[in-house]
């Protein structure tokens, strides 16, 4: 589409950052000499969407009199209202080689540079107020506030974006439209009303229910905007979810609604969040914008305290409503009235009336035990698709993943469970033991607390591509310290099932058995850091299987963990 071109039949002037092809080629050039920064995911859906407009007015990333405003007033300096702020962190190292007017090439994880950035200025931010501010909490268990302390460098980097290209996307090429081409399909169509639906998850017939009711009540058409770039951690991948979306695409009257990709890095931000998507789907070329049950909230904490009120977005957006230029369609829960076999907002249920709905933890449960799921509920090529993904647990993959003090019995119970999971038969078993991965994988680490953490995420990583594809790994390591266990749990998790087994065998129980006399020389001060000894053991206090080979033969803790793994559903009779 050619750049000197702007199509804006709503929405106001889009901003274009893509250069045409001789200066691209001048920007390549001279681009020899420059220091570069590599993107990060989150980065790359910032830098694509700075680039092609869809954060219009934005021509770069903020420098930090925009930063400190939109931060503590939601407004760039001009007063333009902005609620999230478009940051580029980058580490230390790399801010001390930059300098105002330094011209930066921001390259993709393939080392493909995207676009020059022209250093404005550098500051360090106070991390901690911009989650107060953007977020309303400090608290890390909020996805967005969990990026700022653990992932996002310490430095900020201001300046203006000259994109020679968008980042490359093999997937749905077909759908991914800069809001340029989403602004002319609309003018193709004649389609002068749009509401624009944002979804991150699945659709089922309660989003489809909603989305017709919102174009009927406002005499509009339809754009279905998924998010396709970072969502909530654990949410599902995006290529089940554009699948399902297709499929969906169907139930819709011809005419009426449209499909189109956003690669946004949701903020999890709530209130803020919802200001900042109408503004997003505003440059998409949208009058409306559906706002709904606590949007783009992360949910609870651990206590159980939801980061956000359920109508909080609503009411800030209402709030802003006039200045964003994009009328809100607001939307309650939606539940199913099964006497007249349709969906209702719970506002408008008659007395009395008994409603039905599935929960998405009760729909993970569903299709985990491979329990039907209603059509009342979804469509049967929604819930295909789902299926494809997401097998019942006895066609998934699993992890058992040991640990306890050397001398425990690990290894051992192991190789038991090992032995009658392959007599069982139906998947693949790979045992990691500790001495098997130290030879294999890790032969050059150590025993500092930094090499067994290199080695236990190695462990971790195998396992967690032997669990995505279907097969069983049993890891088998000392695995002392509890942050790298969370982490290894943290990566297993999503793909498929993940069982921590404590082998709480007491200290003096493996010094008695120890064949190989490695307690008496870490006591001895001849081998240094020894668990137990000279160095911690961290017992997990996350372990779904605890077991003492004190008096537990290796055929009954074998068996403890084969009966654990049939009550969750992973093996037993309906195993294929």
């Amino acid at each position: 589409m050619p750049h000197d071109h702007l199509i804006e039949p709503h929405g106001g002037e889009l901003v274009d950052l893509i250069v045409d092809s001789d200066r691209a080629a001048e920007l390549h050039e001279a681009s020899r000499d420059w220091p570069s920064v590599d993107l990060n995911p989150r980065q790359l859906c910032d830098l694509e969407l700075l680039a092609n407009g869809a954060f219009s007015p934005l021509r770069g990333f903020l420098g930090r009199a925009d930063y400190d405003r939109v931060c503590s007033e939601m407004r760039l300096v001009d007063g333009t209202l902005w609620p999230i702020p478009i940051t580029l962190d980058v580490p230390r190292e790399t801010a001390d080689e930059l300098e105002p007017g330094t011209v930066v090439a921001l390259r993709d994880p393939e080392g493909v540079m995207l676009a020059a950035l022209t250093v404005t200025e550098l500051w360090e931010p106070d991390k901690e107020a911009e989650a107060e501010r953007v977020y309303g909490t400090t608290n890390p268990e909020h996805p967005g506030v969990a990026y700022l302390y653990d992932v996002a460098g310490p430095v900020y980097v201001g300046g203006r974006v000259e994109a020679v290209q968008l980042p490359v996307h093999y997937d749905f090429p077909e759908l991914r439209k800069t809001p340029a081409e989403v602004r002319a399909e609309f003018i193709r169509k004649g389609w002068t009303r749009v509401v624009a639906f944002q979804t991150r998850n699945p659709m089922h017939r309660a989003h489809v229910e909603l989305t017709m009711r919102a174009a009927k009540d406002q005499q509009a058409n339809l754009l279905i905007h998924p998010v396709v770039g970072l969502t909530k951690p654990g949410d599902v991948d995006h290529y089940t979810r554009v699948r399902a979306y297709q499929a969906v695409m169907e139930r819709y009257p011809q005419m009426t609604a449209t499909l189109a990709l956003l690669n946004l890095a949701m903020r999890m931000a709530g209130p803020r969040e919802a200001l900042w998507h109408a503004i997003i789907r505003k440059n998409h070329g949208a009058t409306h914008f559906i706002v709904g049950r606590d949007h783009a909230g992360p949910g609870a904490d651990s206590d159980g305290n939801p980061f956000y009120g359920p109508y909080d977005a609503q009411e800030l957006y209402e709030a802003h409503e006039d200045e964003l230029g994009v009328k809100m369609v607001d939307f309650k829960l939606m539940v199913y009235d099964p006497e007249d076999d349709r969906y209702l907002p719970v506002d408008e249920v008659p007395e009395g009336r008994k409603t039905l709905s599935i929960s998405g933890t009760e729909l993970r449960e569903r299709l985990a035990d491979g329990r039907e799921i209603p059509e009342w509920f979804s469509y049967p090529e929604v819930v295909a698709e789902l299926r494809r993904t997401h097998p019942p647990r006895a066609r998934q993959g699993f992890t058992v993943f040991f640990t306890g003090l050397s001398g425990a019995g690990k290894s051992t119970i192991a190789n038991a469970l090992m032995v009658k999971l392959l007599q069982m038969g139906g998947r693949p078993v790979t045992l990691l033991d500790g001495d098997i991965v130290r030879k294999n994988l890790s032969s050059e680490l150590g025993f500092s607390k930094e090499h067994r953490d290199i080695n236990i995420l190695r462990i971790g990583f195998v396992a967690s591509e032997i669990t995505k594809n279907g097969g069983v790994a049993i890891c088998a390591p000392i695995a002392p310290y509890d942050g790298t266990r969370q982490k290894v749990r943290r990566m297993i998790e999503p793909v498929g099932g993940f069982v921590l087994v404590h082998v709480a065998t007491p200290l003096e129980v493996c010094e008695q058995r120890d064949r190989k006399g490695l307690y008496a020389k870490a006591r001895a001060g001849i081998i240094k850091e020894f668990t137990g000894i000279s160095d911690p053991y961290e017992e997990p206090a996350d372990a779904e299987v605890t077991i003492d080979t004190t008096d537990t033969s290796p055929d009954e803790a074998a068996n403890r963990i084969i009966l654990y793994l049939e009550r969750l559903g992973y093996i037993g009779h309906n195993h294929p």
